[in-house]
């Protein structure tokens, strides 16, 4: 996952593009290492690849409603939840629908992991 998001910055022949539904359709990953990993990098990807940006943007809203496996706990999409909040700092400048991400970062001041509120509120107080 590092390794193509580190990519997507030299890809001048939209390599990327063409494998993104591959890539973003691991979010449905068993692991949480694999999912929290695309979801950590998608800032880089959205920074390198701004077209891109609303279709990173939407699956990274997505991560609220993961659905719970056997290696992918609820604490687990807290955390995933955290890193998508990461993710979209990186790139919020960008974001044409910035209401519908406020939304999902706002929700996320009742999330039970402490480390994904805080990442909540730092975000609504640099953005809002």
């Amino acid at each position: 996952m590092y390794i193509i998001a580190n990519l997507a910055r030299v890809d001048i022949e939209n390599r990327f593009d063409a494998i993104f539904d591959k890539y973003y359709g691991l979010l449905n990953a068993e692991y949480m290492v694999t999912v929290a990993n695309v979801v950590g990098n998608s800032g880089k990807i959205a920074k390198a690849k701004p077209h891109l940006t609303q279709k990173i943007t939407n699956e990274l809203l997505k991560t609220e409603n993961l659905a719970t496996k056997s290696h992918l706990a609820q604490e687990c999409k807290n955390i995933i939840v955290g890193h998508a909040i990461s993710a979209l700092e990186m790139y919020f400048d960008q974001i044409k629908n910035k209401e519908e991400v406020i939304a999902f970062v706002r929700r996320q001041l009742n999330n039970p992991r402490n480390a994904t509120k805080v990442k909540a509120e730092n975000f609504l107080k640099k953005f809002v």
